[in-house]
């Protein structure tokens, strides 16, 4: 099957934008934390609109299946009002880890970094800090707090309204301690042998394979058995040659409940993926050299490590697609201590 190059994600759920302004006056309860009653010339609702898995569908359009695909526990929707300054709308995605919600966050690292803590903000969203959690931009401030993902969006940006949204931001955040990004997020290296260099930009984590399509599409069926208890992450490695087209090959790597079910995905991938190549993974190969192939759009390699399928897309050579796997394979064994746990 010929791979399709990876598509820019795009969601209805994160192209609204939207913002606001204030000072904080009064308290109302928001699940864990306390939201302002009032923020600028804006008011907040006596309570939240609960969203759960059995309406989500109704409250978004169709757009759910995204957040049930990270273990989604429940939706609060507060929806602010002003008189003529335009509405300011509050979603909190309460998932069932910090994982979860780091990896929808993960799908878009576009806008300006803001730092609730007192910290700098990261200058850039090049590198994972635990300053760069939450993001602004047009509007929009998207935020990762522990096992919560919220967005708060404002109907018209002004400078006031852009001040009631960083408000209602550092509510949100208050107490809380910045999270650790998912273990498997940072068996990736950000740079292998000073020529391949990670976009951690265009880095994100995910389980379900429809996510997985909208960053870098494989196929309409879910060919790598992809489901809640899986955990992946992908991100293209790039190489700026000293004159010429940057190259760049997509990276995936992905964890399952156990070996077992590692080798089973990997051996249905194959045979849906490249339909021409009969071969048969099994626990003998699984120690062997990477499979390597060549396709029209570069070379695809891929290695089955214990519980982990680590996987290679349009490679300009073998050389490069075998050493991307080579120091990630190293990475794991190294950070992941035992992979056949």
């Amino acid at each position: 099957m010929k791979s399709i190059p990876k598509t820019t994600f795009f969601l209805l759920a994160f192209t609204m934008t939207i913002i606001i302004h204030g000072e904080a006056t009064g308290k109302m309860n928001a699940g864990k934390l306390d939201l302002p009653k009032t923020v600028g010339v804006w008011n907040g609702p006596d309570s939240a609109r609960l969203i759960n898995s059995k309406n989500i569908f109704k409250y978004m359009n169709g757009a759910g299946e995204l957040y049930l695909g990270y273990r989604f526990h429940h939706l609060e929707v507060f929806d602010y009002t002003s008189p003529d300054q335009g509405n300011i709308l509050v979603e909190l995605y309460f998932m069932e880890s910090p994982d979860d919600a780091f990896g929808l966050l993960s799908l878009d690292w576009g806008g300006e970094p803001v730092s609730f803590d007192g910290a700098p903000a990261a200058t850039s969203n090049q590198f994972f800090t635990a300053s760069t959690r939450a993001l602004y931009g047009g509007g929009l401030l998207r935020m990762w707090s522990n096992d919560m993902y919220a967005r708060i969006m404002a109907e018209r940006e002004t400078p006031a309204s852009k001040e009631a949204v960083l408000a209602l931001g550092k509510a949100i955040a208050a107490g809380d301690r910045p999270p650790s990004e998912p273990a498997l997020v940072k068996i990736l290296p950000l740079e292998i042998d000073s020529t391949w260099k990670l976009r951690v930009d265009r880095l994100s984590f995910f389980r379900s394979h429809l996510v997985l399509n909208s960053i870098y599409y494989l196929s309409h069926e879910n060919i790598l058995d992809l489901d809640l208890s899986a955990e992946a992450v992908s991100a293209p490695y790039e190489f700026i040659p000293g004159s010429g087209d940057p190259k760049r090959s997509q990276f995936l790597l992905v964890q399952y409940e156990n070996p077992k079910r590692a080798r089973q995905a990997l051996n249905r991938f194959h045979d849906a993926y490249l339909p021409g190549d009969k071969k048969e993974i099994t626990a003998e190969t699984a120690a062997d050299s990477p499979s390597l192939f060549k396709l029209e759009d570069g070379w695809l390699a891929y290695k089955l490590i214990g519980k982990h399928i680590a996987i290679v897309f349009e490679c300009p050579d073998p050389e490069s697609a075998r050493t991307i796997l080579q120091k990630n394979e190293s990475n794991l064994l190294e950070k992941g201590g035992d992979h056949e746990r």
